[in-house]
């Protein structure tokens, strides 16, 4: 099967990274996954929740949004209230991120990823974790070199990407008119060594089965290492 904008049913969107993007962040990244376009940053701040004051331990968190115009007609600026769909994305990131994060060397900071969505077209959660990571990745590094920190303390790397069936047929991330059109959609974080951090499944028409879901797993699992070799490329080895 041939898609719209000519992938074959296994293939990533062609995936580009900016590195150190942001002047002024720690860590930063432009990470696009075909038309999807994320700002990715990460500030560090030395201090930590209230749940977490004298443990002597860090934390990492996300935080998410969609510019008015990164959508096909202009959303509303989210100001005082956040959405549920924003909540939800936020902290699938934070939960991502954390998952290959060892906190304990951290100390008393906290590490605050923010995720800009500047053009949509699908999967701007996946390219949120993926580009989040490497922003993660960047400030870590660069604070280990200002020796606050003994080590960077990442434990593997770590990336996202969608699957779905459209028309039964299973695809590798999709964008916005196979995402909006599907049978049934995933979206699957997976660290290096292979292991699932989340798997978010749904049925849009039908059920599907075990065997289905498998199949997608093993179809997300060959395009979150092809992604982890672009990390690969500007976060130094783990």
């Amino acid at each position: 099967m041939t898609r719209i904008d000519g992938r074959k049913f296994n293939e990533l969107r062609k995936i580009k990274v900016t590195k150190d993007f942001v002047k002024h962040a720690e860590g930063s990244c432009l990470i696009e996954f075909g038309h999807t376009r994320v700002i990715c940053t990460a500030s560090v701040e030395e201090s930590v929740p209230p749940f977490l004051k004298g443990k002597g331990t860090g934390w990492v968190t996300a935080e998410y949004g969609m510019l008015p115009r990164s959508t096909d007609t202009r959303m509303r600026r989210e100001k005082t209230l956040t959405s549920g769909r924003t909540l939800e994305i936020q902290r699938l990131i934070g939960r991502s991120l954390r998952g290959v994060v060892d906190v304990e060397q951290l100390g008393e900071r906290t590490v605050k990823i923010d995720c800009d969505v500047i053009q949509a077209d699908g999967g701007t959660r996946t390219a949120s974790v993926t580009g989040g990571f490497i922003a993660l990745a960047l400030a870590l590094q660069k604070i280990k070199k200002q020796n606050l920190i003994g080590r960077v303390p990442l434990t593997d790397y770590v990336a996202a990407v969608s699957v779905g069936v459209h028309k039964g047929q299973p695809l590798l991330d999709l964008d916005y008119r196979e995402d909006s059109s599907a049978d049934m959609d995933m979206n699957v974080v997976m660290v290096g060594a292979g292991k699932f951090v989340e798997v978010q499944g749904t049925a849009e028409k039908k059920p599907f089965s075990k065997k289905e879901m498998d199949q997608l797993l093993d179809l997300a699992g060959k395009g979150i290492r092809e992604l982890i070799k672009v990390q690969k490329k500007h976060v130094e080895t783990i």
